[in-house]
């Protein structure tokens, strides 16, 4: 029976217009009685002015009586479901009972709930002292249900499956091979036939979402909270909720991968280590943020709906925890010791803590963790430009005295190019980090016309990388110096130089650098080209000219011409001894070198043969000095090149 029944089977009894004003009259005074929420000597006070204003107030009393006797009535009925003596806590709300006997605790809750609202001015005090003696009995019991509904519904994060419903975003890498210096030598990935990645983790779909709690047991943590909030225990509701999640979100860290370490522990970790756990954690932000404090917002949201206090500080407890063991890893990574095979995943953490920033601001998020946020991402900043400029100094200094066998591709070639290969995926992020960085080292770059290099008008990671790559060949000039023959100096740098042609017009440096870097650097090769063919072919060719050889092609000096096919035959084979241990991998440039060697070789010696040869081919012994034709010749240069060394008696074999 409600307060209003009550008065109203109390007024309705006098008759006629008077009774009707009668009720009127009372139930207004009942209003202003329900509405009163002051001390008791103000409510006397009151009840005295009301009654001089008319006489018909009088009874009042009377009704307050019969109030208190209804109020009394409605505590009984909701005390016995509240305090029955044989129940404990699993007699609340819980699974063990059925819909019916929760909905009837909550209902009795609600009626002290309502009860208390709508106490009269003089409250009996023991009705009072029993609503509220209900109430904290009730709250105490809500809160222990909404902690085990918590525990028991929370849903552990299955990473693994959630992984494989991921995008997964992968760059083709490769990496060092040989012996180079220290500051290159840890980067781990060697280069072979297969494809390598450099994995740069998850990229999450926008319709992806997990349940954190199961959904048929949010309702009831609604139905709790509103409860605890109406009652005044909206603190403890709020610190029940927090503490679970904040629990449930370490599990779901830990599951992802991401362990609670110091940053002296992060210091101490091997590179490979540290590798795997930069990885994991950059999938664990993207997760952790746009996944799992996503939807702890929306939790937060709906089961604190009654309050907005409630519904930040629970969410900002929740997430701060989650979010702050996150920055403390990356700010470990961020001071540690900076070396070139950090840099990517450097990078990859910058990209990932920038991207979650607007998800970070439409949560609504503590602004102490924002701010903690984007020191954090400052200072992955930083380490990024610092491990850039690590890299640079490193290709400038790289001083290894060992000689790579054949002329083949050196490391430090095939390093630097499968990196900045791979830099080019950040190139908005290093345009941003390096945009307002000193240019002084730039100011020498020239451009392919031997003009100054705009720099103004040039994006800054297309600056860093060609004046990275100009670097590089110059190490590469001052490494074949290492070679006392001079050809083969050429074929190293042409090896090299074409090496860093083909990554560069086979990927997307191409858009950085340009079709004019390229066309310059093959007319590199082209010089390296001519320079070797004179290094390497001079002498022998100066075997077959007609100076020196005492007469015209009919009365020359037979010793003179054994004496030049001698010192030729002598040449070609130290030529074809040496040069086929030289190794151009490159299939295309090894058969243009071939040609280019058969164009100034061949028609010399036939010409040489044509004018000279038939004055010993006639003598006695003349194979011993004419062994080969140009045809042997020909056949003989293809076996330049390939790498492995052939000795004279594999030469005379084939020319027998």
């Amino acid at each position: 029976m409600t307060t209003s029944t009550a008065t109203g089977s109390l007024t309705s009894g006098g008759g006629g217009e008077g009774g009707g004003a009668d009720d009127r009259v009372m139930a207004t005074a009942q209003q202003i009685v329900n509405s009163l929420n002051t001390t008791k000597n103000v409510r006397e006070d009151m009840l005295l002015i009301l009654s001089s204003f008319d006489n018909r107030l009088s009874n009042i009393s009377d009704l307050i009586k019969t109030v208190s006797s209804s109020q009394s009535s409605v505590l009984d009925a909701a005390e016995k479901i509240i305090l029955r003596s044989d129940s404990g806590v699993s007699s609340t709300v819980s699974c063990d009972e059925s819909p019916k006997e929760t909905r009837d605790y909550l209902s009795a809750v609600d009626e002290i709930l309502d009860l208390l609202d709508n106490l009269s001015v003089e409250p009996d005090s023991e009705v009072l002292d029993r609503a509220e003696t209900a109430v904290q009995v009730a709250m105490s019991r809500l809160e222990d249900e909404f902690r085990h509904i918590l525990i028991r519904n929370t849903v552990p994060l299955d990473a693994q499956s959630l992984y494989g419903s991921i995008r997964r975003v992968s760059l083709s890498f490769a990496a060092n091979e040989g012996e180079i210096d220290e500051d290159f030598a840890s980067f781990g990935e060697v280069e072979t036939e297969s494809v390598c990645f450099h994995e740069r983790g998850a990229s999450l779909g926008d319709d992806l979402c997990v349940d954190l709690i199961n959904s048929e047991a949010v309702m009831e943590l609604k139905e709790i909270a509103d409860r605890m909030i109406r009652s005044g225990y909206e603190k403890e509701g709020v610190q029940v909720y927090s503490s679970v999640r904040r629990e449930a979100l370490d599990e779901c860290l830990a599951s992802l991968g991401v362990e609670k370490l110091s940053i002296e522990e992060v210091q101490k970790i091997e590179w490979k280590s540290l590798d795997e756990k930069m990885k994991k954690w950059v999938q664990a932000v993207k997760i952790g943020v746009r996944l799992l404090l996503s939807g702890e917002r929306r939790l937060c949201d709906v089961i604190f709906n009654g309050s907005d206090s409630a519904r930040e500080v629970c969410f900002n407890e929740i997430a701060k925890g989650c979010l702050m063991q996150l920055l403390n890893f990356a700010e470990a990574v961020s001071i540690v010791r900076r070396s070139s095979e950090k840099l990517f995943r450097i990078l990859d953490m910058y990209d990932a803590l920038s991207n979650v920033f607007p998800d970070l601001e439409a949560m609504a998020m503590d602004r102490f963790v924002y701010g903690e946020a984007k020191g954090v991402l400052d200072g992955l900043g930083g380490a990024a430009r610092g491990t850039f400029v690590e890299f640079e100094n490193a290709v400038k200094s790289e001083t290894s005295r060992k000689p790579m066998l054949g002329g083949e591709i050196h490391p430090l070639t095939r390093y630097v190019m499968n990196y900045v290969k791979l830099l080019v995926d950040y190139g908005d992020t290093l345009n941003f980090l390096l945009e307002n960085d000193d240019d002084d080292e730039l100011n020498g770059l020239q451009n392919y016309d031997g003009e100054k290099l705009q720099l103004e008008s040039t994006a800054p990671i297309t600056r860093r990388l060609l004046a990275l790559l100009s670097t590089l060949e110059s190490n590469l000039e001052e490494k074949s110096r290492l070679y006392e023959d001079g050809a083969m100096q050429y074929i190293f740098l042409m090896n090299n130089i074409l090496y860093m042609v083909q990554k560069v017009k086979d990927s997307e440096l191409i858009k950085i650098l340009g079709e004019q870097w390229v066309r310059k650097h093959r007319g590199q090769i082209r010089q390296y080209a001519t320079a070797y063919l004179r290094a390497a072919w001079t002498k022998a060719l100066s075997c077959l000219k007609d100076e020196g050889i005492g007469g015209s092609s009919n009365n020359a000096s037979k010793v003179a011409l054994k004496e030049r096919f001698k010192s030729f035959n002598a040449c070609f084979e130290e030529i074809y001894r040496i040069q086929t241990g030289w190794k151009v991998p490159d299939p295309q440039l090894r058969e243009e070198l071939r040609i280019s060697i058969s164009e100034k070789v061949l028609p010399a010696y036939r010409s040489f043969m044509g004018r000279f040869g038939s004055q010993l081919e006639s003598g006695r012994h003349a194979g011993k000095y004419i062994k080969y034709t140009p045809d042997d010749l020909e056949n003989y240069l293809v076996d330049l090149f390939e790498g492995t060394p052939l000795v004279l008696h594999h030469l005379r074999r084939k020319s027998s």
